[in-house]
């Protein structure tokens, strides 16, 4: 239970983030604000759950045995509803229709760029949360909110820039995303997500 709250809180505040910095027109300094959040956010929450906050991480994890199966779907539903919850408190705070949908401009380049940006979060999670090299380090909560910054920044002209399926299901709540484009980023983030994860076995040299 103190791992589910932990993942919803934490699951929550960066969903609210994210609308109500789109929302409230933060424009380019978005990827900042949102990374900044994560920031802080994986340093309060990292030592209750590990601070997953997505569920492509919590698949992850499960697979290198870090939480049980169980535990990996009770988080991804934490994290689903916390978004959701999120998105209608931003709702509640901007009102229905504070932003457009986002067209991609290519289906390939969003895909793509959900498959690129997912991989390069999971590969800094792995490498400075999971690796045994640099277990107990004190870095890990910058590293991987600055990685989202980055990639937010870098391909969020393409798909949004989310990286999480949760996120683009609460995305999709608030308006931020059509629904009939959710595929693109569940499955950007699950290939993402598993490459990453097979690129760690090779590079690991705890294995």
């Amino acid at each position: 239970m103190r791992s589910l709250v932990a993942e919803f809180v934490g699951t929550f505040f960066l969903m609210l983030a994210i609308c109500l910095a789109v929302a409230g027109g933060a424009g380019a300094i978005t990827p900042f604000a949102v990374g900044v959040m994560l920031i802080v956010l994986v340093y309060s929450c990292g030592h209750i759950s590990g601070a997953h906050f997505n569920p492509v991480v919590s698949l992850v994890m499960w697979k290198h045995g870090r939480v049980t199966r169980g535990e990996c779907a009770a988080y991804m539903v934490s994290q689903v509803l916390a978004t959701v919850a999120a998105a209608i408190v931003a709702t509640m705070l901007h009102g229905r229709g504070a932003v457009a949908a986002m067209t991609f401009p290519g289906l390939g380049a969003a895909l793509a760029s959900e498959i690129l940006g997912t991989f390069a979060l999971l590969w800094v999670i792995l490498n400075v949360a999971v690796a045994r090299a640099t277990q107990g380090n004190s870095y890990f909560g910058l590293a991987i909110g600055l990685t989202v910054a980055a990639c937010a920044s870098i391909f969020g002209d393409f798909s949004g820039g989310v990286f999480n399926p949760a996120v683009a299901i609460g995305g999709a709540v608030f308006g931020l995303f059509r629904w009939s484009d959710l595929w693109v980023h569940v499955v950007g983030a699950l290939v993402g997500a598993l490459a990453a994860a097979g690129a760690f076995r090779l590079t690991d040299r705890g294995r």
